[in-house]
């Protein structure tokens, strides 16, 4: 059996949308006639592609519903239902019609006898790599309920760190953005007429005015090509980094950045820390969690540098003296992951590493929206100090004159 998702009209002619599960297209329409609905649209549910395309909307599960879906999983699954029930369950809990959609016809392969790991591998943009291999663990070894829990837990705290980076970065680029849209309308609207008047004074003007009214009239022509520049030049960037030479190049120049660097490697090595530790602890080899965990960081220079620590630790070699070797992960992480080897306790020791690499990146993300936020007041008075100044100057001027 396959699943589809149809549209409908109920008996008072009311638009009715939802998944059903059936042997065809025809046999669905049958069973919706039978429930005394008139079938408009049934289409089969198709697996995702494994890799999106680009200029294309989320198909996939936000971050935020993997998380709340994972937590309700785990509670189902360690109250002793069977997957199949559970996952009806959640398709009924859930609100998004998504991710009824993919709960559904991830039922149907269950109901058909494929284990659910493979089931939810139809999906691979909704559940990536390491959400996949855990539920295996889990179902080979028989522990599913604890390895669920242990994968609720991380799906919140990634989801969480995330939105705390997010959150602290809003208020700096909302006042960035309301500075650039008043400044921008004072040299459009306002600047013009006052400098008009200047002008036509005849009299010489202090170059603060002269200045003004060069970027004023700047504005002012350029009109709506300031922000088609600023699109075109974005979206050429971006075509340009589809190359993966050019991404490398780029992103390791930003980790040379002084501040930009330090968030990125943190954020990063946090988040190779805790997948490493929830995959190693689930009693997956070290190997195959170094493969999972590789692709959870972002940076591509930081990316290729795992890489090549899972190929020295296939030789023998050690998972901290290569990822060490790099310099691009902070040194604390590199020496827990030492300490855990030394000692045989890897995935504890890994786990310590991403909780205080949290820990550090949290206080360090304070720190720096802390620092940004007196620096762009500080940058938006100097504009508008500039601004009054350019202006004030003239009639001051004129003033002098008349006295």
């Amino acid at each position: 059996m396959a699943a589809f998702e149809y549209e409908a009209l109920d008996g008072e002619g009311r638009a009715v949308k939802g998944v059903m599960e059936g042997d065809a297209e025809r046999k669905v329409r049958g069973l919706l006639r039978e429930k005394g609905f008139i079938p408009i649209k049934v289409s089969a549910i198709e697996k995702e592609p494994a890799k999106r395309r680009a200029f294309t909307w989320q198909t996939g599960l936000k971050s935020s519903e993997l998380s709340l879906l994972t937590r309700q999983f785990a509670t189902l699954v360690r109250a002793g239902l069977p997957i199949e029930e559970c996952l009806q369950a959640l398709t009924e809990q859930s609100e998004s019609a998504r991710a009824r959609k993919i709960l559904a016809a991830v039922r149907t392969k269950v109901r058909e006898g494929q284990p659910l790991a493979h089931a939810l591998g139809e999906f691979p943009a909704s559940f990536p790599p390491l959400y996949r291999h855990l539920i295996e663990a889990g179902e080979q070894s028989g522990r599913l309920s604890v390895i669920l829990e242990r994968l609720a837990d991380y799906t919140e705290q990634r989801q969480a760190l995330t939105q705390k980076v997010w959150v602290a970065f809003l208020y700096p680029a909302l006042v960035t953005v309301v500075a650039l849209v008043v400044v921008g309308g004072l040299l459009v609207y306002v600047v013009p007429q006052i400098a008009q008047v200047f002008v036509d004074s005849g009299a010489p003007l202090p170059w603060a005015t002269r200045a003004l009214i060069a970027m004023s009239h700047v504005a002012k022509k350029g009109g709506i090509l300031w922000p088609a520049g600023l699109l075109v030049i974005a979206l050429g960037g971006r075509m340009l980094l589809h190359d993966r030479g050019r991404r490398i190049a780029w992103q390791r120049f930003l980790l040379r950045i002084p501040l930009l660097g330090r968030l990125i490697r943190s954020l990063n090595a946090t988040r190779l820390a805790s997948t490493l530790g929830i995959l190693t602890s689930s009693g997956i080899p070290l190997l195959s969690a170094l493969e999972t965990a590789m692709h959870v960081v972002t940076n591509l220079p930081m990316q290729a540098a795992v890489e090549e620590a899972k190929r020295q630790v296939r030789e023998g070699g050690s998972l901290s003296r290569s990822l060490g070797k790099t310099k691009l992960f902070p040194p604390l992480v590199v020496h827990l992951i030492g300490s855990g080897e030394a000692s045989g306790s890897l995935d504890t020791m890994l786990a310590r590493a991403a909780e205080a690499q949290t820990r550090e990146l949290e206080g360090f993300v304070t720190a720096l929206t802390s620092l940004i936020e007196p620096v762009l007041i500080l940058v938006m008075g100097g504009m508008v100090l500039f601004i009054v100044l350019a202006i004030l100057l003239p009639i001051f001027d004129m003033n002098q004159l008349i006295k």
